[in-house]
C-alpha cells in the first residue's frame, strides 16, 4: 500500500496545474473517476484518508489520471477477440445475468470510451483518441475524427450528429449523401458568424476567471454532456464551466446561457412539462422551467432538489412516468416523483463506487458504475426491484445507451426487450439483450429503499 500511494501521490503533482488545490495524495482505486466528471471532495464526508477538502479535479484527456496511473495496462484488452463461450455462459443463465444476455462485445484500439449514442441498429462510440466510431449491427461501419479533443458526448438529433468535447466545443456532423460510410461536419456551436457578430458587442462578454472574459455565447471549459429536448427543436450543453446554454436547432443560434451552479455541471436532461434538470460537482440538483420570453426562451429556477456533499454524476428521466432519477459519486441514486412538484420517492442502493452513468426506457433504470458492474432496475408501482446485476467488464462503465429491441424482420420486438450499450474504461463496448419481464426468483436482489428507511437496503 505504501508503494501504491507513492505512486499515487506522484501523478497527483503531474496533474495540480489544472487543479485549485495540489493534490496531497488520491486513493488509486478512485483515479478513474477523476477524468471523466469534475468531482468536489469534501474531507468531512469521505472515508477515504488522503483527500483534502474542497479539492476540485479538472483533468485535460491528454494527461489523463486514468491513462497515467499503473493501473492502465498497455497489453490488449481481454475483450479484443469475441468469446463465444463466455456469451454461451451468459446467455444460459449466468450467475447474477437474470432476464439479461451479453449478445456481444465490440473494441477498437482507440482509447477508453467515453460516450455513447444509438439510434436504430446504428452505434456511436466517442473515446480520448478525438476519434467517433460508427457500429451497425456490431460491425465496425466507418468513423470520422475531431480536432477538438476528448469526446465527451454524443447526441443524435434527427438526421444529424452533435458531439461534445474536452476543449469545450460543439461539432455538427451529417452522413455525406454521396459516402453513406462517411460523415461530414457542417457546423459547430456556436457558428463563426454568430462570433464575429457578438464580439463587437461589448455587452456581450462575461467574466469567466479573474481578469479573463469570453462571449457568453461561448463553453470555457470542457462540454461535459448534451440533452435535446423530446421534440428535437432545442439542445442543452453542460460544461465544467458551471453553465448550461440552450440552443435551437434549426439554426444553431444560442438562446441563453444560465450559470446554473457554483461547480461544475456533470448533467443536464430536459424532462416533462417543459422542465429541465441538471446535476453538479457541487452536490446539487436544480430544476428549472423552460418558459416563452418576447422571441427567445427564459429558463427560471424551480427546485432544488438534492444538496449533499457528494457530487452529482448522472441524471436520467423516465419516458413513461414524471420521475427523475440521480447517480452520485458514493454510489447512491436517488429519484423524485411528481408532475409539477417532485418528492423524494426514495433511493436505489447496490452500488460499491461512484455511479457514472444512468439511462432509463419503459419500466427499467439502467446504471453503471465505477465498480465495474451494471445493475438493471424494474420501476413496478411506487417500487423499485433490482432484475440484474451485469458484470464483465475490467474497467469503470461510463456511459450508457439504450434501443428498443428489433425482431428478426427489423421491426421492435413484441416483447418489452431492449438492446443495452455499455461503455467503458477497459476500452470495450459490451452489447446486451435486457428483458423488463423477470423470473420471480430475481425479485431477491437490492431493492429500493423507502425515504423512511434511512440508509440500508434490502435483500
Amino acid at each position: 500500500m505504501e508503494t501504491q500511494a507513492m505512486e499515487a501521490a506522484a501523478i497527483g503533482k503531474a496533474i495540480t496545474h489544472r487543479c485549485r488545490t495540489p493534490v496531497p495524495c488520491i486513493n488509486p482505486l478512485l483515479i478513474p473517476l477523476l477524468n471523466p466528471l469534475r468531482t468536489t471532495c469534501h474531507s468531512s464526508s469521505s472515508n477515504v484518508p488522503g483527500y483534502s477538502s474542497e479539492y476540485t479535479s479538472s483533468i485535460s484527456g491528454e494527461c489523463s489520471p486514468y491513462a497515467m496511473s499503473p493501473w492502465n495496462q498497455t497489453t490488449a484488452s481481454p475483450w479484443a477477440y469475441h468469446d463465444d463461450s463466455t456469451c454461451d455462459s451468459f446467455a444460459n443463465g449466468g450467475s447474477g445475468m437474470g432476464g439479461a444476455t451479453l449478445i456481444g462485445s465490440l473494441v477498437r484500439e482507440e482509447g477508453h470510451i467515453y460516450s455513447l449514442a444509438a439510434v436504430g441498429d446504428l452505434l456511436y462510440t466517442g473515446s480520448d483518441s478525438k476519434n467517433i466510431r460508427v457500429w451497425k449491427k456490431q460491425q465496425d461501419l466507418a468513423g470520422f475524427k475531431s480536432s477538438s479533443g476528448l469526446v465527451k458526448s454524443i447526441v443524435i438529433v434527427g438526421e444529424r450528429v452533435f458531439t461534445g468535447h474536452q476543449d469545450g466545443k460543439i461539432r455538427i456532423w451529417k452522413l455525406s449523401p454521396k459516402n453513406p460510410h462517411m460523415h461530414k461536419r457542417i457546423g459547430s456551436l456556436p457558428r463563426l458568424r454568430d462570433v464575429l457578430r457578438s464580439s463587437l458587442i461589448p455587452s456581450n462578454y462575461v467574466e469567466v476567471k479573474r481578469k479573463k472574459s469570453t462571449l457568453w455565447i461561448k463553453h470555457c471549459d470542457a462540454i461535459s454532456c448534451l440533452g435535446p429536448t423530446e421534440d428535437g427543436t432545442l439542445l442543452y450543453s453542460g460544461s465544467w464551466d458551471k453553465t448550461f446554454k440552450v440552443w435551437r436547432i434549426a439554426d444553431s443560434k444560442c438562446l441563453e446561457s444560465v450559470v446554473a451552479h457554483d461547480d461544475a455541471v456533470n448533467a443536464v436532461v430536459a424532462g416533462f412539462n417543459s422542465m429541465v434538470f441538471t446535476g453538479s460537482a457541487d452536490g446539487t440538483v436544480k430544476v428549472w422551467r423552460r418558459e416563452l420570453h418576447g422571441k427567445g426562451i427564459k429558463h427560471s429556477p424551480v427546485q432544488t432538489l438534492l444538496k449533499q456533499e457528494s457530487a452529482v454524476t448522472a441524471l436520467a428521466v423516465s419516458p413513461t412516468a414524471p420521475i427523475v432519477y440521480c447517480g452520485s459519486s458514493d454510489g447512491v441514486i436517488n429519484f423524485w416523483e411528481g408532475e409539477r412538484h417532485l418528492a423524494h420517492g426514495g433511493t436505489l442502493q447496490g452500488h460499491k463506487m461512484a455511479v457514472l452513468c444512468l439511462v432509463a426506457a419503459g419500466s427499467l433504470v439502467i446504471s453503471g458504475s465505477a465498480d465495474k458492474t451494471m445493475y438493471v432496475w424494474r420501476r413496478e408501482g411506487g417500487f423499485h426491484s433490482c432484475l440484474s446485476v451485469l458484470t464483465g467488464h475490467t474497467g469503470p462503465i461510463k456511459c450508457l445507451a439504450i434501443v428498443p429491441d428489433q425482431d428478426d424482420e427489423g421491426g421492435i420486438a413484441s416483447t418489452a426487450r431492449w438492446i443495452v450499450y455499455s461503455g467503458s474504461l477497459d476500452k470495450s463496448v459490451k452489447v446486451w439483450r435486457v428483458s423488463e419481464e423477470p423470473p420471480d426468483a430475481l425479485l431477491r436482489g437490492p431493492q429500493h429503499v423507502p425515504v423512511d428507511q434511512g440508509g440500508m437496503y434490502m435483500r
